[in-house]
Formats: structure tokens, sequence, C-alpha cells
């Protein structure tokens, strides 16, 4: 009987359904977006229910187009999903006490800026490996508690259950039956003690969460349950493999080794390289979180976040209307023989890694009467390049030099001139691979881990394919370019 994965690929703009054999193969795929919620500055909320029902209907459809007969086959399900963005729900009702918080959301500025007033800064960074910011859960999760009403009595009372996108999912997949995280998205919580990997009694109490609300935290390649998806298939299939969305795509791109590295280029951007077995203390500006856990084993990588890549691009088509879609961009962008001085910093939602600055405001500099359409475009895809290019720097000092390579995934990648000018800045090939969903490869790989269909990470390493190497060839056009980049980033820090 053959078996076949349904990896859900909860991103922060869609839910995704990919159909994966034990080839790791791609299938059929469903993708479903979701709305985006801006009540006010700084706010940005998504509806967890409508996640819940878009990941039942996307499992539906994919299980219906592949045209497999359900006797015939064997199914399981894994989950990748976007990382920090917190639910906090009655476990009586099932129903969330407000939308989620998204990892993108401020309103947690002022509780971050309490705690570094307050001297926190060390302890935070020595527990959890993370620096005191909003973009990760726990400031989410308190401010829930301080402002809706009776939301911190029914927590201490034990009526409220915390937990990221994978921790919903699995919960409302199991009819609450399994209340589980794992080792990633705990470890972006700011919540999670990345040395004893548990969650740490100390962190709860200075965000003022009782620990009962809290999942069992259970390696990614671990089971974690099993579901009928609301009646698509008649009997239960197994739930196996859960890990954040980047810490997929380090699974996926098979950086299994220390020192590997990769970038994903989606809605924000995550580089992330695995340091080995040891949680080392991140250098300046980067992070260190569980890379993710396997075979008994649990890697840690150094990371820094980028907030706005392709949601950037997504601006520029949707609120700008400058262009019908982001595929249309590459022939834009070569139309002009560079940016005409035009650089966008997009601090939408105030820049991450390696400025860590939540209150920056996005901006266009440069502009002339000389200044057209082609030049915005182009200055939109260098400002992705431009930011990884901030981050890998960090890394390589880290690591005592530049990366051997960079492995890169997500929708962005097919830009040939965004792909050629990022490989040019850093002065070091990327590596392109057919999985453009590195992330869901990688949560199907912790699937079947968890199945024993496969035992070692050698077992898996050939199925990584490389599609293209974008060999450098760096101008001092680049060069230039990188540092109208600094000046730009420096008049919107100063603001």
């Amino acid at each position: 009987m053959r078996h076949y994965i349904i990896a859900i690929d909860q991103s922060t703009s869609a839910t995704k359904a990919l159909l994966f054999d034990e080839q790791c193969k791609l299938v059929d795929r469903c993708d479903i977006a979701h709305k985006q919620y801006y009540p006010q500055e700084g706010y940005v909320e998504h509806d967890a229910e409508e996640i819940y029902q878009n990941t039942v209907e996307a499992i539906r459809q994919v299980v219906d187009n592949c045209e497999l007969s359900i006797v015939n086959c064997q199914f399981s399900l894994a989950i990748t999903n976007q990382r920090e963005t917190v639910v906090v729900w009655n476990k009586h009702t099932g129903k969330p006490i407000a939308k989620a918080v998204v990892w993108q959301d401020t309103r947690g500025a002022e509780i971050c800026r309490q705690l570094r007033e307050a001297g926190k800064t060390q302890m935070i960074q020595e527990k959890s490996g993370l620096l005191i910011d909003p973009s990760f859960s726990a400031s989410g999760v308190k401010w829930l508690l301080d402002n809706i009403g009776g939301a911190q009595e029914a927590a201490s009372r034990g009526d409220l259950l915390m937990g990221t996108i994978d921790t919903w999912l699995v919960w409302k997949l199991t009819g609450g039956r399994s209340f589980f995280t794992d080792t990633t998205n705990a470890s972006r919580t700011m919540l999670f003690n990345i040395h004893t990997m548990d969650w740490d009694d100390d962190l709860l109490a200075l965000f003022g969460i009782p620990r009962q609300m809290m999942a069992e935290v259970l390696p990614c390649d671990a089971v974690y349950g099993e579901t009928t998806v609301e009646g698509v298939f008649e009997q239960p299939i197994q739930i196996a493999g859960v890990l954040g969305d980047s810490h997929g795509a380090l699974a996926g791109q098979m950086c299994f080794s220390e020192g590997s590295g990769k970038a994903t280029y989606g809605t924000g951007s995550s580089i992330m390289v695995n340091i080995g077995e040891k949680a080392l203390p991140a250098p300046e500006g980067l992070v260190t979180s569980v890379g993710f856990s396997a075979l008994g084993r649990h890697f840690y990588g150094y990371e820094g976040n980028i907030y706005s890549t392709g949601a950037t691009l997504k601006w520029m088509c949707d609120q700008l209307q400058l262009i019908d879609s982001p595929a249309k961009m590459e022939a834009e962008a070569t139309s002009v023989t560079d940016n005409g001085g035009v650089y966008i910093v997009p601090a939408f939602s105030g820049l991450g890694a390696p400025w860590w600055k939540p209150d920056a405001k996005a901006g266009i500099v440069g502009m002339t009467f000389a200044t057209t359409r082609a030049h915005v475009i182009r200055a939109g895809l260098e400002s992705i390049a431009y930011q990884i290019k901030d981050l890998v720097d960090v890394m390589a000092r880290a690591i005592g030099g530049r990366l051997q390579e960079i492995c890169a995934d997500g929708g962005p990648t097919k830009n040939g001139f965004l792909m050629q000018y990022q490989a040019d800045l850093l002065d070091t090939p990327v590596v392109c691979t057919d999985v453009e969903d590195a992330s869901a490869l990688g949560a199907v790989l912790m699937n079947g881990f968890a199945r024993k269909t496969w035992t070692s990470f050698d077992d898996v390493t050939g199925f990584r394919k490389v599609t293209k190497v974008i060999k450098p060839a760096p101008t001092d056009q680049v060069q230039t370019g990188y540092a109208g980049w600094l000046k730009a980033v420096s008049r919107m820090i100063e603001k």
C-alpha cells in the first residue's frame, strides 16, 4: 500500500496543503489565502478560526484533486508554520479570546521597552537565546492577558491555552485531545529555555503567563496525534512531524552539518546557519534558536529575521499598484541600468536583525524628477538583497569567514535579477534547489523520521536536487549600492 504525506505549510499569507510521495516528490498542492487584519497602527492580526477552516479545506481539495483512492492508500499529516504568531483560546469552548497576534505585530513594543529598562535583556537572552522584541510571542500573549476583559483571571483558573499556529492546528485537528508544540516553535516564544529544553518558570513569571497555558514540547520528529480532518478521512491518520517554517527550510535544504546555512525568501526572510549541538551565544544582532530536533539529537542555529521581503513586493503590487504581480518585476527592474539612487527601506513593522529597531518606519529615499516606476521596483527588489547581506555579514564573522554557499528557497528565488544581485553582493554562490517549498519538505522529512521510514540523515540527502548555482560576479556598482543602502537605513533609524 502506497503512503502519501500531506504537508501543511501554514504561512503568514496563506495555507498550503502539499501532497508528497515517500520519494519526496510533490504530487499536488492547494493554496488558500487568508485575510490580513490591520485594526490600528502597529497591529497585525489573523483569524485563527479562518486559518483552521482553510487548513481543512486545503487538505480536502488536495485529496480530492489527486484522484488517489483513499481506500488503497495510506496518508499522514505533517505541519510547518509561520512562527511566533500566537493564539490564546478557551480550552472548554475552543474559541480564541481574540484574533491571533501576528509576528509582524508591534503592540508589545512598550512591554519590551520596559523589560529592557528593567535590565532583563541578559537574563532573557541567556535563557531563550532571543533578544527582547515584540516579534516573539511572549509580549503578544501578555498584551492579550492584560487587555482582554477577564483574560488574566481565566488564565489563572486554567481555562485558557496559548500556542503558536502549529499548536492551535494540532489541538483543533485532534478535537482538543493533543496539546503539543515542537522545540523549534517553542524556541521562538521567548518563554522557552533552549538549554533545559523546557518552558522556563522565570520567563513565564516575567510575562505573567501561567505554566498551565503551555503545551507539552516534543521533538520535531514525533507523532502528535490522530485526526480525520473533519471527516475527510474515514479512519484517523497520524499527525507526525512538526516544525516552524524557517527550521523546516533548514532541514529541507539538508543543512544537517555544522556551518551549513539557508536563506528563505518569503513574506519575511530567515537566514539560519546550523551551529551544531551546542547552544552557543549569538553574535550581536542575531539570535540562537533550536534549528531542529530529530533522531534523538537537538541542533541549534544562529538566525536573523527580516520582517519585509516578499511582503515588500506584495505592497508594491497591491498598495502602490506599480505592477500587476511580482512575476513581472524582473523585466521592469532590468529595464534600467541601476536604481537611480532610489532606496526602499521596508520597515513597515520596524526593522529586524541586525538592527532591531521596532519603532523604525518605512521610507523611500533618493527620488528625483528623473525617478521612474522601474527605479522604484528595482529598489524594492534590491532591498531584499541588502537586508540578506546585513545578516550574512554578521554570520560570516561569527563563524570565522564567509559562508561557502547560501541555499535559497521561496517564491522570490524565481527572480533571476534578485538572485544574481544577491550572489554579487555576498560574493558567495547562491544555490537553488528543485524544491520551491523547502519548509514543507522539511516537515515531510520529520514525518518520515517519526514513522521510521528513514532512520538517518544520509537516508534523505539524495532528495535534494540542485537546479542552479548562481555564481557571484561582484562589481563596484553593487558595493556602491550597498553603501547607499546603509545610509538610507541610518536615515530611517534616526527619525
